[in-house]
């Protein structure tokens, strides 16, 4: 290994150090080789190319590299072998300061992303996701969205608890005025001492107390006197159509602030309930395949405006008697025309009118004397059947439009009108159709 400066022939003798040409090598050492050969002087393209190996024949096979001029302090050996003992290991010096710059570099950072992960609750070394955008607030829901429905009635729907002699029954109702009063059902209080309590929205809950009932409407209302309480805004059952969505509220199966959606799959659908032993009530229902279920009694079932329409009451099922029942979506409320009228008596004179034909039903009609039909048994001297010109025997085909089939049809539709009411009844008598207006009336009891 050469430092460039001490270069030797192949088995000759060093080369005297003169003053450097411009090409790195000794002029002499130029002059004398053009000599030697006897070719012409030395030119500075010649010079130069005597210092490129790769152009002179007679240059050794090895690449020289040039190594650093020492300088007046410095000894030879220091520089040509930067490992001798004594030497200043500046290779190794270049090599370790930008290993240990790394090494911190890393400890570093690390102990950053360390940081920035726990304060950011990240558990793990990979980030799932895109970076979360601001979710809308619910009060930024569109009021006609179903979220903004919810957010409108769920203030206004209460849990009922009442208190009897065979335990506790609890289902659902709303608050229809903000002196405190309550709707629920009939078979939500009944058997109870009077005494009830109301769980809010919020979660607190008051005591209340039966202001009246209506067992065969299924209609009572409750109060409390819990102030500053938001009421329902009130819907128009008879606007609704078959399709229309809605949503049922309420308590199923002790689940407080229950929303469930569907729509309205039938109208004026009648039909009659009741306890063993208790009275039988009758029903006009608004049919929906909204999920209810036991303790939704009460609830109300909202429009999509969130407007009260309806009071969720009963459902189908087909489990047997004595069998904890289910939702198969076959549920069914009582109009809020039929449930506001009843309990706007019930406050005002703590019990409801029950509205009558003014007459009695036997059953359907003679099987031979055309399709469907129910037959008056008896009709009442000066009762609105018999004012309007109706005779026992007759059979009713049609209500307001209504076909009757069976006396539950003729009992639960005239119920749902109020006293005062005019109906037009299609009637037969004996192969005659008529027709006739009937004004209903409230019953005497």
């Amino acid at each position: 290994m050469t430092d460039g400066w001490d270069w030797r022939r192949p088995g000759g003798a060093p080369t005297p150090a003169g003053p450097p040409t411009s090409g790195g090598t000794p002029a002499g050492a130029a002059a004398a080789s053009d000599a030697a050969r006897g070719g012409p002087p030395a030119s500075p393209w010649w010079s130069d190319a005597l210092a490129d190996p790769w152009r002179d024949p007679r240059a050794p096979s090895a690449v020289v590299v040039p190594g650093p001029v020492p300088g007046p302090d410095v000894e030879p050996e220091q520089v040509t072998d930067p490992d001798a003992p004594g030497g200043r290991p500046r290779l190794r010096q270049l090599l370790l300061i930008p290993l240990i710059t790394a090494l911190l570099a890393g400890t570093l950072g690390g102990a950053l992303g360390y940081t920035f992960a726990v304060r950011g609750g990240v558990t793990g070394s990979t980030m799932l996701g895109a970076a979360p955008a601001d979710p809308p607030a619910l009060a930024q829901r569109k009021p006609e969205s179903l979220a903004g429905v919810a957010e409108r009635v769920l203030p206004s729907v209460v849990t009922v608890r009442m208190a009897g002699l065979g335990g506790t029954s609890e289902g659902s109702g709303f608050i229809v005025s903000a002196a405190g009063h309550v709707v629920t059902n009939d078979h939500v209080v009944a058997g109870g001492t009077g005494k009830a309590t109301v769980l809010f929205n919020d979660g607190s809950s008051a005591p209340a107390t039966v202001v009246g009932r209506d067992p065969e409407s299924d209609i009572a209302v409750i109060k409390t006197s819990r102030s500053g309480l938001r009421p329902v805004e009130f819907g128009d059952s008879e606007a609704l159509a078959v399709g229309d969505p809605v949503l049922a509220v309420g308590s199923p199966l002790s689940l407080a602030n229950t929303v469930t959606a569907g729509i309205v799959s039938a109208l004026d659908r009648t039909m009659q309930a009741g306890e063993p032993g208790g009275p039988t009530r009758y029903y006009a229902a608004i049919q929906t395949d909204a999920a209810v279920n036991h303790g939704n009694s009460g609830g109300p079932l909202v429009d999509a405006a969130g407007r009260v329409i309806g009071v969720n009451s009963t459902i189908k099922s087909l489990v047997a008697d004595g069998q904890e029942a289910g939702n198969i979506g076959l549920a069914f409320a009582i109009p809020i025309n039929q449930a506001k009228r009843v309990t706007q008596e019930i406050i005002g004179t703590g019990k409801a009118r029950r509205t009558v034909i003014g007459a009695q039903v036997g059953g359907a009609g003679p099987a031979n004397a055309g399709a469907g039909g129910v037959r008056l048994a008896v009709v009442e001297p000066s009762g609105p059947a018999a004012e309007a010109g109706l005779k026992a025997g007759d059979v009713i085909l049609r209500l307001d439009g209504h076909p009757m089939t069976d006396p539950t049809d003729l009992i639960a539709l005239v119920r749902k009108f109020a006293p005062g009411a005019v109906v037009t009844v299609e009637y037969r008598r004996g192969s005659n159709r008529q027709n006739a207006s009937v004004t209903l009336a409230a019953d005497a009891k």
